[in-house]
């Protein structure tokens, strides 16, 4: 095998990055410029047999979304990031709404949303997106979005008015947002939800430490998780929530390790998954956790007092959300 990153100068690309703005850059041409070039495996490890993903639903259910999602022009990260889950989730009818468009300032090379020069906030969208809470009768949403670092509040107030939006049209549906970490603007993002709270506040930390830059390049650990434990000193009684994935290159004691960081900044729930390659322009797979792992992983994070813990292979951070809220006592 090869090694998984090296660093200088970016893999080559057919596919030169698109300064215009709207333009989405994905695969190759969107990591061919992160600080620490990927170098794929000279042999791929074999997805082992418990990874099972569930083909995409073909009942009504799923089309009805699929159509109502495109006539409110709305973005799910369900699709953008190509979520193995999408066939049981929207066959369920449920959805995680990704605003702010579908282009992301960031181009973290395990994910597989476009990057480029955002559009400018769609003004209708959070009433686009009450519309359609409202239409689906939804009981629990999870509300995400793009990194978008062209804003001066990196998206709160926008986020802010989705959730005002929403209550304001479904006042029986829960809400969970799955936020950006707002780079540099804490202050700035957090004082924007104190008349527009979540029932969760969820970001995740995504990664250990060790591998940020080449795994999460823009973003800072302890920033991640001082704006959660901020969150929790301003709203106590908002339950807060973060995420990481395995198979990047950590170890099981860093992963451990996260965990208890994740504790020390009153965290209250956690979701641990398999990390799956989109495509051959993204980090590659190191490792695939094995069942009797995860067992330990969600173990170990009961005994660290966490709320609630999602643990196993195709867990994903909105991933039966509601359940992981109620089970928490959402």
């Amino acid at each position: 095998m090869t090694d998984q990153i090296k660093e200088g100068a970016s893999a080559p690309t057919s596919k030169p990055a698109s300064k215009e703005v709207g333009v989405k850059l994905k695969g190759e041409a969107k990591t061919a410029r992160i600080p620490i070039k990927i170098v794929q495996l000279e042999t791929k490890i074999k997805k082992p047999e418990w990874i099972r993903v569930q083909a995409a639903s073909h009942n009504s259910r799923f089309y009805e979304i699929k159509q109502i999602l495109r006539e409110q022009k709305l973005h799910t990260v369900c699709e953008e990031a190509t979520c193995p889950n999408i066939g049981e989730c929207f066959g369920k009818g449920t959805a995680t709404f990704m605003i702010m468009g579908d282009i992301c300032t960031r181009r973290c090379p395990f994910c597989d949303v476009g990057h480029g020069r955002p559009n400018p906030l769609d003004e209708n969208e959070p009433r686009h997106l009450g519309e359609t809470i409202a239409a689906l009768k939804l009981k629990y949403v999870v509300i995400t979005s793009v990194d978008r670092d062209d804003l001066r509040d990196g998206g709160a107030a926008h986020f802010a008015e989705c959730i005002q939006t929403t209550r304001q049209l479904s006042p029986e549906t829960q809400i969970e947002v799955l936020v950006p970490d707002f780079r540099g603007r804490v202050e700035l993002a957090l004082e924007t939800f104190k008349d527009a709270l979540p029932d969760v506040m969820n970001h995740n930390l995504e990664t250990a430490p060790r591998l940020y830059k080449q795994a999460r390049p823009g973003s800072d650990y302890q920033h991640s998780l001082d704006l959660l434990k901020e969150f929790k000193r301003l709203y106590p009684a908002v339950s807060t929530k973060s995420g990481i994935m395995v198979g990047l290159g950590e170890t099981d004691e860093e992963v451990f390790q996260v965990m208890a960081d994740m504790r020390a900044h009153d965290i209250d729930m956690i979701t641990i998954g398999q990390y799956l390659q989109p495509s051959n322009g993204h980090l590659p797979v190191l490792r695939y956790v094995h069942p009797d792992q995860f067992k330990v992983f969600e173990k170990h994070a009961y005994e660290l007092g966490f709320k609630h813990a999602a643990v196993g292979a195709m867990v994903r951070s909105s991933y039966h959300a509601d359940q992981q809220a109620h089970g928490a006592g959402v």
